[in-house]
């Protein structure tokens, strides 16, 4: 999953802050990025996790993740915590708590891999907020979490991940395949960067939208417009964290058509039902982690 090359971006602040991103290439198939995080802040908050195309993996390193749907929930007694985080695919926003300390490896997972990696599909992962991912993935998971803890490297850290994903996948065999039908939807999905219609994607697999539909949702947990909107987002999202980091104006006109949104209101819409925020808003609060490379996670999102 990682080489040792692996880029390592670090912004210190005036007040305190410290933040560390490391992207490892991956090299387990269905992963498609891997980032480790180490950050040290003097003031705790809530930071946005932004829904995605890809399921959500993440080890913990210092102590539990803290999350919810609201900002409420994710500070009550009601906000899920774990050390081993395994996130659906979700429609909105989630709030997770930023403690002074935090340190781990998040990975975006292709939701059609969650049969190989996790043992069941992506859609069994959609009855909550996140899942314990030691549940899912059984006592071994936490096995492997603690020997990352222990390890002090990042590529040492990245190369134990890789081999403990390598070798689920090649356990799970056969039992792991996605209907054709199913692959080739989100395949086309991804090659129309989420535009399209639902007849035009039923006519390319051969199937009627409402079967297509049934199909799709019992393997992924959304819809194919679902996926589609989420598909479009990420790669809006990855033209705004370009920008940002190029230190190039932001023309989010330009980017609702190059996104394949109707016009610039459209992109607006999306922002808010994704993150609860406008664009700029949104920007104003993640500004520092972009630049620090917090964004990287996801395809496409290199500067």
């Amino acid at each position: 999953m990682a080489s040792r090359k692996a880029a390592v971006r670090e912004q210190g602040t005036a007040d305190g802050e410290s933040l560390e991103f490391v992207r490892a290439a991956p090299r387990v198939e269905g992963i498609v990025s891997a980032v480790g995080y180490r950050t040290s802040a003097q003031r705790p908050g809530l930071h946005i996790g932004l829904p995605s195309p890809y399921l959500t993996l993440i080890f913990s390193f210092d102590g539990p993740v803290t999350s919810g749907l609201t900002p409420q929930q994710a500070s009550g007694p009601d906000a899920s915590r774990t050390d081993i985080v395994l996130g659906a695919l979700q429609q909105g926003p989630a709030y997770v708590v930023q403690p002074e300390r935090q340190a781990g490896i998040q990975l975006a997972v292709h939701p059609l891999a969650a049969r190989a990696l996790f043992g069941v599909p992506a859609a069994e992962l959609t009855g909550e907020l996140v899942a314990s991912g030691a549940d899912v993935l059984g006592a071994r998971a936490e096995a492997v979490r603690q020997r990352l803890v222990e390890e002090g490297d990042w590529a040492d850290r990245f190369a134990t991940l890789s081999g403990y994903l390598r070798a689920r996948a090649a356990a799970a065999g056969r039992s792991a395949r996605v209907r054709p039908e199913v692959a080739e939807a989100w395949a086309w999905l991804a090659r129309h960067r989420g535009a399209g219609t639902l007849d035009g994607l039923a006519g390319h697999v051969a199937l009627s939208p409402r079967r297509l539909t049934t199909l799709f949702r019992a393997e992924t947990g959304v819809t194919p417009k679902q996926a589609a909107g989420l598909m479009r987002f990420e790669h809006a999202k990855a033209a705004v964290v370009r920008a940002v980091v190029r230190g190039t104006a932001l023309d989010l006109a330009r980017v609702a058509a190059d996104c394949g949104y109707y016009d610039h209101s459209h992109l607006v819409r999306d922002f808010r039902r994704y993150t609860g925020a406008s664009p700029t808003a949104w920007l104003v609060e993640e500004c520092r982690n972009i630049q620090a490379g917090g964004h990287m996670n996801g395809e496409g999102l290199e500067p």
